[in-house]
């Protein structure tokens, strides 16, 4: 019972290894000057670099001017534009890549 156990925490272990990091990967775009004071200095964004992820960012008041790591310090305004997804739209989405 003890091996089986051990068997499934494994598993789950490495089953949250692979799948987490591309359903839940963050990144910040840096905001240029004209950007809004809610998104003074970046936006951040939820999945990977692309135009709807920009376009969100823009709607939220960000002049996108680069790309970069989102930062932890507490003096940098950082506005988001995470999509509006469920979990389980993520987990169906990424399953339905692996399969095709």
């Amino acid at each position: 019972m003890t091996r089986k156990l051990a068997t499934l925490i494994g598993m789950l272990f490495l089953a949250t290894m692979f799948w987490a990091p591309n359903l839940m990967a963050d990144g910040c775009y840096i905001c240029g000057s004209g950007s809004s004071s809610n998104c003074r200095d970046y936006c951040k964004y939820s999945g990977s670099d692309n135009f709807d992820n920009r376009k969100k960012c823009e709607k939220a008041g960000c002049k996108v001017s680069g790309t970069a790591s989102c930062p932890s310090a507490a003096n940098y305004k950082v506005c988001s534009a995470f999509n509006e997804k469920s979990l389980s739209e993520m987990l169906v989405a990424h399953f339905q890549f692996q399969i095709q």
